[in-house]
């Protein structure tokens, strides 16, 4: 059996249901029953058009359903209006499947878990496992956005900013249990890709592949955190860099700049650099300051006044620094490391040492530890 064939299948099948009226919850759960049925019936005879036989065995399971209810006069028009079996309509609804998923009366949490569920075909153990939760407390939460979002139809245009952003919420959970997210979100945004001409879309696709490529040099064998200039770059992937790059040149050739393009061709330079020494920080604080007049974040002007630090030197990036509320996320990490690049190496460990109280997680307080701790010892010979 073909999984990742029946996961590519899933969201169509899905779309196909609700767009023919079928409430979300209902047709997914109709689908859930006909993937169970292909897992049984294909073993052995697989059909000439999957698809159409997914959407033919759940549009049965979802008016069986509906008969036994008592709202069956309120959809009794479905009921007598079954579309007989034959190939699947070439009318590709996964598009609004992704807006739908991303619904803006989702919490981010809620619309990760719905769009893996209903676009990527995760199961909802698979998915418990990769978010480090009980199966009963993802499954409440999908339940819970599945009933946010039905009644809602099609017609209702989509947010592509919306759908992204879930996207790279999923991409940047990693790998956890049997499921990498990472390459989960790849996979899903590759497939939007091909269903909408849009340059952020695009943008997104590169940004995932470039930061993908590092993947395997960015911790040590025992799970320590290697900071970029450290990384050992003849094990990144060069085949998902080039790839990478040339959707990212597609996306800039339209000349429709947005923020995970900016973002994209920032990861472009560093992989362009043979060496950490020759990344080219200049064009870095350049396409920073674009990033910045795209958003505005203030998590973006942490990483120029990084980015300024290695082009015009450390002081220049504590310059930039101290316009920034000390309260940001790795403000302090930031701060010890431009205080080592300019010398000042007790206040730099200092820091470290507050910064590591203060990290998200545990390789990124180990990491930082280590960095006071070499600081200190250095000092004290």
């Amino acid at each position: 059996m073909n999984e990742l064939l029946l996961r590519s299948l899933t969201p169509g099948v899905l779309a196909v249901l609700v767009r023919r009226g079928a409430d979300f919850a209902a047709a997914e759960d109709a689908v859930q029953d006909a993937l169970v049925e292909a897992v049984r019936v294909w073993p052995g005879d697989q059909p000439r058009d999957p698809k159409g036989w997914l959407v033919t065995v759940a549009w049965r399971r979802f008016l069986d359903a509906t008969r036994s209810e008592a709202a069956r006069r309120r959809r009794e028009d479905l009921v007598d209006e079954e579309p007989a079996p034959g190939p699947a309509s070439s009318v590709d609804d996964t598009l609004q499947l992704y807006f739908l998923c991303a619904h803006p009366k989702l919490t981010p949490s809620s619309a990760v878990a719905l769009t893996l569920r209903a676009v990527g075909g995760l199961t909802t153990r698979q998915i418990a496992q990769a978010y480090l939760v009980p199966e009963a407390t993802m499954a409440q939460r999908i339940s819970r956005a599945k009933r946010t979002v039905s009644g809602v139809r099609f017609e209702q245009p989509g947010d592509v900013a919306t759908v992204l952003r879930v996207l790279y919420l999923v991409f940047n959970e990693g790998y956890s249990g049997d499921v990498d997210l990472a390459a989960e979100a790849i996979r899903l945004t590759r497939q939007l890709a091909a269903a909408i001409d849009h340059p952020e879309v695009a943008g997104l696709l590169a940004l995932m592949l470039l930061h993908h490529a590092r993947r395997a040099s960015r911790t040590a064998p025992d799970g320590s955190l290697v900071p970029l200039a450290e990384q050992d770059r003849g094990r990144w992937d060069t085949a998902m860099i080039s790839e990478g790059v040339g959707v990212l040149q597609a996306a800039l050739a339209r000349d429709r700049l947005g923020e995970f393009q900016a973002q994209a061709a920032i990861a472009a330079l560093h992989a362009d650099a043979r060496a950490a020494e020759e990344t080219d920080w200049v064009q870095i604080v350049e396409w920073y300051d674009e990033l910045v007049g795209l958003t505005d974040s203030p998590v973006v002007r942490l990483n120029r006044a990084v980015a300024v630090g290695e082009a015009d030197g450390p002081r220049a990036g504590l310059a930039e620094l101290s316009a920034l509320s000390d309260a940001l996320p790795r403000h302090t990490a930031v701060a010890a490391y431009l205080h080592e690049r300019d010398g000042d190496l007790p206040t730099a460990a200092r820091l470290y040492a507050e910064a590591a109280h203060r990290a998200p997680t545990l390789a990124e307080r180990d990491h930082l530890t280590r960095r006071a701790a070499r600081l200190n010892a250095g000092l004290r010979r």
